[in-house]
């Protein structure tokens, strides 16, 4: 399955209790052949950036940081598998842990916004 995710636009519609993303954090991802970078910010995030590649199959592995509210820098990573809705919009279902801090991990899904 070969996905395309420049110029496209998500928001998490869950994440774990340990995580700082939330529906008002939007990502906003650019895709030059098989790398990927996103700039996000939004709720608990002031601004964060990461870095993937994309496989064939679409997967994203990637490395995130960001500054939240507290003024505070947060470094994680973390995999992303799509899904392809039936209205045509991606999911994105993630596992991610962060690399900083406690170092826990958690979940979170994001849907495709326009």
């Amino acid at each position: 399955m070969q996905i395309n995710y420049n110029g496209k636009k998500f928001k998490p519609i869950s994440n774990t209790e340990n995580g700082e993303t939330s529906d008002e954090t939007i990502f906003e991802y650019v895709q030059s052949g098989n790398f990927l970078h996103s700039n996000y910010s939004g709720g608990k995030i002031k601004i964060g950036h990461l870095i993937a590649t994309v496989s064939d199959t679409g997967r994203i592995d990637m490395v995130y940081h960001h500054i939240n509210l507290d003024g505070m820098v947060m470094t994680g990573k973390y995999q992303s598998v799509p899904e392809i809705l039936p209205n045509g919009k991606i999911r994105l279902h993630e596992a991610w842990q962060w690399t900083n801090g406690d170092q826990s991990s958690g979940n979170s899904i994001l849907d495709e916004i326009i």
